[in-house]
C-alpha cells in the first residue's frame, strides 16, 4: 500500500512538474512575441513599376490619403475597410533608404497608434494582393486621391507631361510641398 501511494505521489509530481514547464514555456513565448511587437513596425523601400516606394514589412505598398491634414487621419469607418491604417505598438523602424526622422506615430480614430511618414498617416490597400503591387495608386476614394510615397515623403503620381516617354514608366514624383494638395 505504501509503495502504491509512493508511486502515485511520484507520478503526480511528474505531472505537476510537466504542467509547470508547459506554463513557463507558454509565458516565455508570449513575452518574446510582445517584445517583437513592441519593437515597432518596419517601413522599407522597394523598387516597383512606379519607382522606389515605401512598403511595410510584407512588401505591401504604403499610401497617403490627400484628405488627411496635419498628420490626422480622415479615413474612418467604411474607409478603413478598404484602406487599413499601418499601425504599430512601438516606435516605427526605418530600413535602408527610409528616413527614420520622418517616421512618427499618431492616434487614429479607433484609438490605435498609426504610423506617419513626413506627416502623412500611412495606409495599405486591400486591392494589393502581393508584395510590390500598386493597384491603389491614383485612386479617388472616400473624398480624395490615394498615392504611394517616395522616401522623400512626397507622393508618387502619374506624370501628365509629354505622353511619349518610355523611360521611367511614365511616373514621376509629386511636389509634396506647400500648396501641393497636402
Amino acid at each position: 500500500m505504501k509503495q502504491l501511494l509512493s508511486t502515485r505521489l511520484i507520478a503526480l509530481g511528474i505531472v505537476i512538474g510537466a504542467a509547470t514547464m508547459l506554463v513557463a514555456t507558454a509565458q516565455a513565448m508570449v513575452s518574446s512575441k510582445s517584445r517583437v511587437r513592441d519593437a515597432g513596425t518596419v517601413v522599407a523601400l522597394r523598387k516597383t513599376a512606379i519607382g522606389p516606394i515605401l512598403v511595410d514589412s510584407r512588401g505591401r505598398t504604403l499610401y497617403l490619403f490627400e484628405k488627411d491634414r496635419n498628420g490626422v487621419s480622415m479615413c474612418n469607418t467604411a474607409c478603413t475597410s478598404y484602406w487599413p491604417a499601418l499601425t504599430s505598438h512601438g516606435a516605427p523602424r526605418a530600413e535602408k533608404g527610409v528616413h527614420q526622422s520622418l517616421l512618427r506615430l499618431s492616434r487614429a480614430h479607433n484609438g490605435v497608434q498609426q504610423v506617419t511618414y513626413a506627416g502623412h498617416p500611412l495606409y495599405t490597400f486591400v486591392g494589393d494582393k502581393r508584395a510590390g503591387q500598386t493597384t491603389g495608386e491614383g485612386l479617388s476614394n472616400f473624398g480624395a486621391d490615394w498615392y504611394a510615397l517616395a522616401a522623400s515623403g512626397r507622393k508618387v503620381e502619374q506624370s501628365n507631361a509629354g505622353g511619349g516617354s518610355t523611360s521611367g514608366g511614365g511616373y514621376g514624383y509629386g511636389s509634396g510641398g506647400a500648396g501641393g494638395g497636402y
